[in-house]
């Protein structure tokens, strides 16, 4: 684990050390970005999904982009924006994770993982402010000791919020905010209901964004990324499943 502030950060990772210098000749539209992610709890844990495309301006860079990682059995990062610099930095928290539980001899507190995530998105802060870098993670996290689950988004100077039932991020994450709280409005909360209903209205969610925003991908052709966290750990959704949700999804009876 990094202690200390986002200087120490800097100097330690690389992170934002030389965002000034690299700021000034870098043009944001080479940058590769992934869009469009989404956390919500069901009755068990939460599920976490993300289309698979990646986009520089207005190019389709890749359709197999994975923005969903797990940094260790009961965290899930699920990431939008500077791809590059997103997946740098949550392999630095992965290591930093691992790193924490070998030396003390147990796992890192929620808490403390949020915490590293924040000074990871201060220690690049000052890239992003160069319009460089920027990217927002959302968390799915479970607390054993408090047998509690967890969904936290952040800003791009690190803030933290959460949020008991969903979170959201990415360009296409705007077209479908309302959304969330439609259904929660008429169905109840997604915490109260069984995997396979918040699974289907997460792709349908995900296939709303990808009609209203050209930087999200659909899944006619290639499936979205799904994990599930759980008090087992967590784990990508079986591809049978995944593939009758996403039938029933694009071809209603």
């Amino acid at each position: 684990m990094i202690a200390g502030g986002p200087r120490e950060f800097a100097e330690l990772t690389g992170f934002g050390a030389d965002a000034a210098r690299f700021g000034a000749s870098a043009d944001p539209n080479f940058e590769v970005h992934g869009t469009t992610v989404l956390c919500l709890r069901y009755d068990q844990g939460v599920l976490t999904l993300a289309d698979r495309r990646a986009t520089a301006g207005n190019l389709i860079m890749y359709d197999h982009a994975e923005k969903i990682l797990a940094l260790d059995d009961s965290t899930v990062v699920a990431i939008s924006g500077a791809f590059a610099r997103s997946i740098e930095v949550c392999r630095f928290l992965k290591h930093s994770f691992k790193y924490y539980r070998r030396t003390v001899l147990h796992e890192m507190s929620m808490d403390g993982k949020l915490a590293e995530v924040s000074k990871a998105l201060a220690g690049n802060a000052p890239m992003a402010m160069q319009g460089i870098g920027l990217f927002l993670p959302i968390i799915a996290a479970y607390d054993r000791k408090k047998d509690e689950f967890g969904v936290y988004f952040f800003d791009g100077a690190g803030a933290r919020f959460q949020n008991g039932s969903y979170a959201c991020a990415g360009s296409g994450s705007e077209r479908i905010r309302g959304v969330f709280e439609y259904i929660t409005r008429i169905k109840g909360g997604f915490e109260t209901r069984p995997l396979e209903e918040v699974l289907a209205d997460g792709l349908q969610m995900l296939d709303i964004a990808a009609d209203l925003d050209s930087a999200t991908g659909g899944f006619n052709k290639i499936l979205p990324i799904i994990r599930v966290l759980d008090r087992e750990g967590n784990r990508e959704i079986p591809p049978e499943q995944l593939k009758a949700a996403v039938r029933a999804v694009l071809n209603p009876i």
